[in-house]
């Protein structure tokens, strides 16, 4: 059996936003049940050169939805990146999902040849639709939310593997 792009990207991509969303109410409980102030979660970062957790969450979103519309050929929708607390960000991940929803496996399937031209680092990078996903996109997106997890992991938030890993999809199929 063949995967098809539309296999490899939509699903995966709701799959773990939905992990993400989850791991982000943990943190907003922990948050509150020790009183601490939720702008620590939001801000905190591993090193002082890395963005803040809330900044990891926005690159990720926008990394998915940006490979979806240009995979389908359509207008990529621009989010500000103004989200300060733990609410603002789940109703990010709310919209990305929602978005990411509207596509059909028509519309992704077959764009392993399509060219995609980016504006990386102030220069035009072009890919073409495969390389574009399997080589950029997703080790992107992993790694994003996996610095969001790991700073709240680093910052006590009672999170496990499982939390990362696990979601509402069932894999026997």
């Amino acid at each position: 059996m063949t995967l098809s792009m539309y296999q490899a990207s939509i699903p995966v991509f709701i799959s773990k936003l939905n992990n993400l969303s989850g791991i982000l109410k943990k943190a907003e409980a922990h948050a509150l049940a020790k009183k601490i102030d939720p702008e620590v979660f939001i801000n905190a970062r591993l090193a002082p050169d890395m963005f803040p957790m809330s900044r990891q969450i926005q690159i990720a979103t926008d990394g998915v939805k940006g490979c979806a519309a240009r995979l389908a050929g359509v207008e990529v929708p621009s989010y500000p990146d103004t989200e300060k607390t733990f609410p603002q960000l789940q109703e990010r991940i709310s919209k990305t999902v929602d978005f990411l929803k509207t596509f059909t496996p028509q519309q992704i399937d077959a764009s392993e040849e399509r060219k995609v031209t980016l504006k990386l680092r102030g220069q035009e990078t072009s890919f073409l639709g495969q390389p574009y996903l399997l080589n950029f996109v997703l080790p992107n997106f992993y790694f994003h939310i996996s610095m969001a997890y790991a700073i709240l992991r680093h910052n006590g938030v009672d999170i496990g593997k499982m939390d990362f890993l696990s979601d509402l999809m069932d894999y026997s199929r």
